[in-house]
């Protein structure tokens, strides 16, 4: 299983081509807030592209923010559980996954981290990547939720 990283602007290129690779997973992420300020803002659409995407509207919010935009880590991002079946359905049939998110670096790159970390014990080299920022709650919310899923 191969797990990419890509933003909005990449991964619109790729499905713009007409390249958009085969046997192949989506998670995608978009932003409540700028759906606020861009009322014809939306999710990317791979309807044309690929019958296995997840889509999750989600602030991109660190620990420290949470309590302030009115979550606790036990509210925030509820569908982490649900994200994990879906990632092992798409290990257990051999798909290749793509997580992306706005910019490619943070709720994306958490969530490549936690599955390469849970699959393969590889998560760090997302971290070590300068052009990531992973989103650590987003990574320990699904990698808890992988381990837990593993469990079953």
């Amino acid at each position: 299983m191969n797990v990419l990283i890509y933003s909005r602007k990449e991964i619109q290129k790729i499905i713009d081509s007409g390249k958009f690779p085969e046997n192949t997973a989506v998670i995608s992420f978009y932003d409540p807030k700028i759906k606020r300020i861009d009322r014809a803002y939306s999710h990317v659409d791979y309807s044309d592209v690929c019958e296995n995407v997840f889509y999750s509207e989600l602030d991109d919010l660190d620990l420290d923010c949470l309590k302030e935009k009115g979550y606790t880590y036990d509210t925030y991002f509820p569908e982490a559980d649900e994200i994990a079946e879906f990632i092992y359905n798409a290990y257990n049939n051999g798909m290749d996954i793509i997580c992306q998110c706005e910019y490619g670096q943070s709720r994306s790159a958490g969530t490549a981290a936690a599955i390469l970390e849970h699959f393969f014990k590889s998560g760090i080299w997302v971290f070590a990547d300068y052009k990531r920022y992973p989103n650590q709650v987003v990574f320990h919310k699904i990698f808890d939720a992988l381990e837990k899923c593993g469990k079953k």
